[in-house]
């Protein structure tokens, strides 16, 4: 019979388990993909001292438990060597057919996640409590609860893409971010129908924004995301059928410039119908516009929102142009209107149709929302004027 191993203080040493010359232990096995592992520590078992000079470890027979409950489910220890960084660039590689606005975001949070102490942690020692603290972190650093949450999304798809390889056994980023920060984004209510009156009356008659009365009775009547609008077309306009093509959007990028992109979704490609104010809105536009000189964006021509040289306008201009008009007005007048972009006129315009009780559905392939979900939340910022009408014709 062999004798069996000890270590320098005469305890048996289990199967795969030796004690180097230098004091430490390792721990050879095999894991759920075949592979040889090995395992080190400076302690057998946890009340063992950690020699003078070593850092504090786990004991080695306390990673073989865990090793030997890893392999029991089938999870790959191998796995659980990649850091975080490695992790969400292998995600992302392996999910590459994305528009190019989606790569930008993906190489922002990439920077986000490498520059914080988590990216260099490795995925298999990274606990919910960690993924948590991360949260709290970057909220010192001043990112806003959108960019937060977006990146823990992004996080928790990409370990969640770990869990199902069989490299980890739980998510650590699933979990709700509002339950460890506060969500102070402030949504923007819609305008009322008095303050979308009085923003349409003022434009009109003012000297300095006049010229973009149009547009902005387009965007409130339509419902457009901005990108979506700054891309039409002359072909887009469907007059004698009374419908709005969209199929892309006009997008910039820095030192790429303007590009042309499909819309948000899949269902975000759709007919948007015009009602009879639209369409002579639209008409007045294209009477404007004339014939200025031709500009191509990858293919696409006859822009319709355009500057006097033809190129077409951006998401950023009608930013612009909103803000400062709201600005122009609040100058001279005691009943303030409140902070104006594109989107809120777009929410406006579903909120308007939500409280005239349009089907869901009809509502959802309108606005192009790829989610019921996030058609049927509008209606929660219906006004009070409105749900006191609601309640009233109901109880009558």
């Amino acid at each position: 019979m062999s004798e069996k191993r000890r270590d320098s203080r005469n305890r048996v040493l289990r199967t795969g388990e030796s004690q180097r010359k230098d004091g430490r232990y390792l721990y050879k096995y095999v894991d759920a993909d075949g592979k040889p592992q090995s395992v080190y520590s400076w302690k057998l078992v946890a009340t063992d001292k950690v020699p003078a000079g070593k850092r504090d470890c786990i004991a080695l027979r306390d990673k073989e438990q865990e090793i030997q409950r890893s392999l029991a489910d089938g999870v790959s220890t191998a796995g659980g060597k990649l850091t975080v960084s490695e992790l969400y660039t292998r995600f992302t590689t392996l999910r590459g057919n994305v528009k190019r606005s989606t790569k930008g975001s993906r190489q922002y949070t990439a920077k986000l996640i490498a520059e914080d102490l988590l990216g260099a942690k490795l995925i298999s020692g990274v606990k919910p409590s960690d993924a948590q603290e991360w949260a709290l972190r970057m909220q010192k650093k001043g990112l806003s609860y959108r960019v937060i949450n977006n990146t823990r999304r992004s996080l928790k798809a990409a370990f969640q893409m770990a869990v199902s390889d069989g490299w980890l056994r739980k998510n650590p980023f699933d979990f709700a971010l509002n339950t460890v920060i506060r969500n102070e984004v402030n949504v923007r209510p819609a305008l009322t129908e008095e303050q979308e009156q009085v923003l349409l009356d003022f434009v009109r008659h003012d000297k300095a924004y006049g010229r973009y009365y149009n547009e902005i009775l387009i965007l409130l009547r339509t419902g457009l995301r901005i990108g979506e609008f700054c891309g039409l077309t002359v072909q887009d306009i469907d007059f004698e059928n009374g419908l709005i093509n969209i199929d892309h959007q006009l997008l910039w990028e820095t030192n790429k410039g303007l590009y042309i992109d499909t819309p948000k979704s899949r269902s975000s490609i759709h007919k948007v119908p015009m009602s009879e104010e639209s369409r002579k809105a639209f008409e007045r536009v294209i009477a404007w516009r004339g014939e200025p000189e031709p500009y191509t964006v990858d293919g696409y021509s006859g822009f319709l929102f355009v500057s006097e040289c033809g190129k077409p306008y951006l998401a950023d201009h009608y930013q612009t142009v909103l803000r400062r008009a709201v600005q122009r007005y609040n100058k001279t007048h005691a009943e303030q209107l409140p902070k104006i972009s594109p989107h809120v006129l777009r929410h406006t315009f579903c909120t308007r149709l939500a409280s005239k009780n349009m089907n869901p559905k009809s509502l959802q392939y309108i606005m192009g929302h790829a989610d019921i979900n996030i058609t049927l939340n509008l209606y929660a910022h219906v006004s009070l004027d409105a749900v006191k009408a609601e309640v009233v014709k109901l109880i009558a």
